[in-house]
């Protein structure tokens, strides 16, 4: 449970937790949250449309015969009191329901569920599939069981908030995740991850946001069950009670998309601002940009049966699309979401901002050419990230890995431009341990840390005081390179000695010789004797030579095979040119050096290379493709080097002296096992 849940909610979740007890054995451990989750959303409707429920009942029954639907949904909305756009027409109620038969309580709750307004009946019938659950639930004969103890839940607005709902669905989801071996970490994300990121996006909006009259759109393409989104407009509201804050989102999955609509409708959001469907392949907010975007995508999640929609975008439409910087590697589409969200970036005075959690994957993965390193460049040379903050590790219920929060904003105030701000929060001093770990979460970042981090964003502090460890600035090109291929002159031996003779066996074109060919040229080879060669040019002459003398005739694969097979590596032989006499590079030896886009290549080889090398060349047909230039551009954001701190090891005494008491502990543990 986060640490900011009252015991309330605590007591609440476990609660509901014991009821799903009451399934096992009709139902699989999986299978758990498949009822209890849209049972905890139905009784949150029941506890809200109660008071309404009569007058909503009238409001239907005076409805003109042939109004339309639009028509008929904003009188009945209004009847139910405006807030929430839902309604029931069923009679029932869960306390209705509870003093009818048992025998018909089955058939009276698809009743109650049927009989929703089209938004939230949608969510049971076709996202939760909940009257299939129903009907196992009645056939087990534990339906009356289930439906029961829900009926002693208050689960009325007055009684449990909205941020109060988010906490229990968290909580619930996190242990059904746990017992049925899911990924917690699709449907949400701890909220003190949360309530940091959008600290960090608001944190230097002080003036954007004061007054009346504010309106903002806040967005999150992966938006699992709306924590993000309820997150940010808490905060939003807090800095500006009169704010006007609109959420859209969308979700992939769905149940979190059912728990994430239904929280929309019962906070009086417009529901139909969150889509369900694959964000990627199908935006369903194309036209729409927002002020604020957060997100948390899925880490190390191939996009493989998704490609072929994204790949077209990305050549057919290129930066007029989604992602014309390039696409990563197909089992990482984390980027994809961080340039879907850039495209959705607002182009007025006030500009966007995003805040992303990814891994590390995004920061360093692919060389340059590559589609990661492309994206980066893009992003870094639209001079759009702001700042990174790595975070601790173990923060998140499935996975203890390290992660990331991104911050980009089209419109960087002066002092930022053509900046990077990285903040290494990752030490002890941001983090605490939690009592009792849950999932793969064992820590936690406390309120106070929070608000360090913030400050030291807020503050563009770069080394100063006490943070010359964990907050540095550089420019933007401070993270580019240039890939230069260096070549190494190729230097080779000859000998037509029997071992490399024998060689030539294992080569195809001499192999679809005749044998008879094949003899005459091993024999030509003998006689060229076995003394070693040190110039290629003499070697080739004298074997020409020699074949001519035969008669024999070969064709080019075939005195390739021969040269190769009669040649080894030379350190002291001459070096092999081609007919224009220039040297001839060897691929062995070939190497790449990455110079930091602020040096001249030519400074660096005399630098970095020549002195080592000095045969070494750069081969300028290795161009980067965009710009033209010699090297291939690529940008990296490698934090363990910018952050590196040097542990020494520890002492020969007191590696010994551990050593001596290991040795005493083993000693005495043998003396009681003789014993």
């Amino acid at each position: 449970m986060p640490q900011d849940a009252s015991p309330k909610v605590q007591n609440l979740s476990s609660f509901v937790w014991s009821i799903a007890e009451i399934l096992r054995g009709d139902f699989k451990q999986s299978e758990y949250g498949k009822v209890v989750l849209p049972f905890v959303v139905l009784r949150r409707l029941d506890c809200i449309l109660a008071d309404s429920k009569d007058a909503v009942l009238d409001a239907a029954k005076s409805l003109p015969n042939g109004v339309d639907e639009p028509t008929r949904d904003m009188i009945l909305f209004g009847a139910a009191g405006g807030k929430v756009k839902v309604y029931n027409l069923s009679a029932f109620t869960f306390s209705k329901l509870k003093g009818q038969d048992p025998g018909q309580l089955h058939q009276n709750l698809v009743d109650y569920i049927t009989k929703f307004s089209g938004n939230v009946r949608d969510i049971f019938l076709d996202k939760f599939l909940f009257t299939d659950q129903l009907k196992r639930l009645n056939d087990g004969g534990i339906l009356w069981n289930v439906f029961e103890r829900f009926t002693e839940i208050d689960l009325h607005p007055d009684t449990v908030n909205s941020i109060e709902m988010g906490y229990l669905f968290e909580d619930l989801i996190r242990r059904f995740s746990e017992i049925s071996n899911e990924t917690a970490g699709e449907h949400f994300t701890p909220r003190e991850v949360i309530r940091l990121i959008v600290d960090l996006l608001i944190a230097n909006d002080d003036a954007k946001l004061t007054g009346r009259g504010i309106i903002r759109q806040v967005y999150d393409p992966a938006c699992g069950t709306g924590g993000m989104l309820a997150l940010t407009e808490e905060a939003l509201k807090d800095f500006n009670s009169s704010i006007r804050v609109e959420l859209f989102g969308q979700e992939l999955n769905g149940e979190s998309f059912g728990i994430c609509k239904s929280d929309m409708l019962v906070t009086g959001h417009d529901p139909e601002q969150i889509a369900f469907g694959n964000t990627l392949t199908q935006d369903a907010h194309q036209d729409k940009r927002f002020h604020y975007m957060l997100s948390n995508p899925p880490y190390g999640v191939d996009w493989k049966k998704y490609q072929d929609p994204i790949k077209a975008e990305a050549e057919t439409q290129g930066f007029d699309g989604r992602f014309g910087a390039g696409t990563p590697r197909i089992s990482d589409g984390q980027l994809l979401f961080l340039q879907h969200m850039i495209s959705k970036m607002r182009d007025d005075e006030n500009g966007s901002r995003i805040g992303i959690v990814m891994n590390g994957s995004p920061l360093f993965t692919g060389g340059a050419g590559s589609g990661e390193s492309e994206i980066r460049r893009w992003m870094l040379e639209n001079d759009w990230v702001e700042a990174i903050v790595a975070l601790p590790t173990d923060l998140f219920y499935n996975t203890g890995i390290q992660t990331y929060v991104w911050l980009l904003t089209n419109r960087k105030p002066a002092a930022r431009t053509g900046k990077v701000q990285l903040i290494d929060a990752s030490g002890e001093r941001f983090w605490k341990p939690l009592r009792k770990s849950l999932g793969s979460k064992r820590r936690e970042i406390p309120e106070d840390a929070r608000h360090e981090i913030v400050r030291i964003y807020a503050e563009f502090l770069n080394g100063e005081s006490d943070q010359s460890e964990v907050s540095r600035i550089f420019d933007t090109a401070d993270f580019g390179y240039r890939e230069i291929r260096v070549e190494r002159p190729l230097k080779l031996n000859f000998q037509a000695s029997e071992v490399r003779i024998a060689r030539l066996a294992d080569e195809k074109p001499f192999h679809k010789l005749d044998e008879g060919d094949r003899e005459e040229i091993e024999a030509v080879l003998r006689g060229l004797g076995d003394q070693l060669v040190t110039n290629r040019d003499a070697f080739e002459k004298a074997l020409s030579k020699a074949l001519k003398a035969e008669g024999i005739k070969i064709g080019a694969p075939v005195k390739k095979a021969i040269l190769s097979t009669l040649s080894e590596r030379d350190e002291d032989a001459d070096i092999c040119t081609d007919k224009d006499g220039n040297p001839e590079p060897d691929t062995e030896l070939r190497d790449h050096e990455l110079v930091p886009l602020a040096d001249d290549w030519r400074e660096y080889m005399a630098r970095e290379v020549l002195p080592f090398v000095p045969d070494a060349w750069v081969d300028e047909t290795h161009r980067d493709a965009r710009d033209g230039e010699i090297g291939r551009v690529g940008y990296e954001i490698n934090f363990n080097r910018y952050f590196y701190r040097y542990v020494p090891p520890r002492s020969l005494e007191e590696i010994d002296a551990e050593l001596k008491t290991l040795e005493a502990e083993i000693a005495g543990l043998l003396k009681e096992v003789a014993a």
